[in-house]
């Protein structure tokens, strides 16, 4: 990673802290804008998927997809994170999802755990 001096750099970190702590520093503070249910339908639109694949790469089945979308269901936890990055880099997101390779499957649909 370069020339980082990570031990300096938590020092400061401490010492900014203690300056919050006295009153004499404002921390930068930000508000990122989660995606919604209502975001939904552009963003798997965005990304040129139909409903079985955009779930399957959201880790979700289609029926809590289409609740997502038909706004009965928020997404939460790291779902709204995945569809935060899908909608501010959905190039990201179209790569991986080209590069993702389908785990095979047994009988019944059960999928099979692969040796490393």
């Amino acid at each position: 990673m370069g020339n980082r001096d990570l031990g300096k750099e938590i020092i400061q970190g401490l010492e900014e802290i203690k300056a919050w702590k006295r009153g004499d520093a404002k921390l930068k503070a930000f508000t990122v804008e989660m995606p919604r249910a209502a975001d939904v339908p552009a963003i798997r639109k965005t990304l040129g998927l139909s409903q079985p694949e955009f779930a399957r790469f959201m880790g979700v089945s289609v029926a809590t997809l289409r609740n997502w979308e038909q706004e009965r269901r928020e997404p939460q936890g790291p779902a709204r994170s995945l569809l935060l990055v899908a909608k501010k880099q959905p190039e990201a997101v179209i790569n991986a999802f080209k590069v993702a390779e389908p785990a095979p499957k047994m009988k019944g649909g059960k999928k099979v755990a692969r040796a490393a």
